[in-house]
């Protein structure tokens, strides 16, 4: 334990006295408006690996709704109705997929464990501030140290490889809608393939895909699998995400017993707080709060990419 301007400075992993709100002085190694307009990106490589995955996932699925079951199909409406919706299901995951990749989960600066920054916090005589050891960082309240990403991240539930990145206070909300939109997609694809089965049986294979019966037989179950598989792990992920949103709780709280320091939000309050303002449509679109002429200027100054 050191002393120093009257207060008490720990090197603590958990038990964190600062707000959430508390914020990094601009006299740091980076402020925060450098960190905006910067790409958050991890350098993990099983997580690439796995974030590869999901999108070629995806792709495949795609592949073989709209080339072996909707375009041979002889009924228009059916093929463009289900051609659309699974494609529009399909943008909306894998831009969540994106954004929950690229986005700051809220990361607590590097090294801001200094002596300029804590007088900067004006201090009580006698509080106590909490340091992580392992990135030098002061930690804010619930904030928890990700060994993947090399940062202490608030309100840290889970550092997730399929999206290569930890799930955050400022990403939560994207890979809730991730898990929403895959949960969705793979019940369609298993719909789908449950009428396209019925469809081949009863018309004897004949004209019932471009491909030939075998090679149409082994498409599909490969998408029935990743459909149960995909629907399962996603639907109960999304389950678990609304329940730990809803009692203002992370797994990592849960899992570890934690007993709350702070003022648990209300359900609704917890929504509103992880998907921003009144319930509206703006709550289940990945693209809100997406500003393009930021990511113009990015390329433009080429700025070095936020990487860990």
């Amino acid at each position: 334990t050191m002393q120093s301007s009257g207060h008490r400075f720990r090197d603590v992993e958990h038990h964190l006295l600062l707000a959430d709100n508390d914020s990094y002085d601009s006299s740091s190694s980076s402020s925060e408006a450098d960190m905006a307009d910067r790409v958050w990106f991890i350098r993990d490589g099983c997580g690439m690996v796995c974030a590869i995955m999901t999108w070629l996932l995806v792709v495949y699925a795609d592949f073989v709704v709209t080339f072996v079951m909707l375009l041979p199909s002889k009924d228009f409406w059916y093929s463009v109705i289900n051609g659309v919706l699974f494609n529009c299901l399909a943008v909306l995951a894998l831009s969540s997929h994106l954004r929950t990749m690229l986005t700051d989960p809220g990361a607590v600066p590097k090294g801001n464990a200094t002596k300029e920054y804590m007088d900067n916090l004006q201090l009580k005589p006698g509080e106590v501030i909490y340091k992580c050891p392992k990135c030098c960082s002061i930690k804010p309240e619930r904030a928890h140290h990700c060994s993947i990403c090399k940062r202490c991240i608030r309100k840290m539930d889970h550092h997730c490889p399929w999206v290569n990145n930890c799930v955050g206070e400022k990403n939560q909300r994207f890979f809730v809608l991730f898990t929403m939109y895959i949960a969705l997609i793979s019940a369609h694809a298993l719909v789908l393939c449950g009428f396209q089965f019925f469809s081949c049986v009863r018309g004897q294979w004949t004209e019932c895909s471009d491909f030939s019966p075998p090679v149409t037989v082994i498409l599909m179950i490969f998408l029935c699998l990743e459909g149960f598989l995909f629907l399962t792990f996603t639907a109960v992920m999304f389950g678990t995400q609304i329940h730990s949103i809803c009692n203002d709780e992370t797994e990592i709280e849960r899992l570890k017993s934690e007993k709350p320091t702070w003022e648990r939000r209300l359900r609704w309050e917890g929504m509103k707080s992880v998907f921003g303002g009144q319930p509206s449509l703006l709550w289940i679109n990945p693209f809100a709060g997406f500003r393009i002429r930021r990511l113009l200027l990015r390329g433009k100054k080429g700025g070095p990419e936020f990487s860990v």
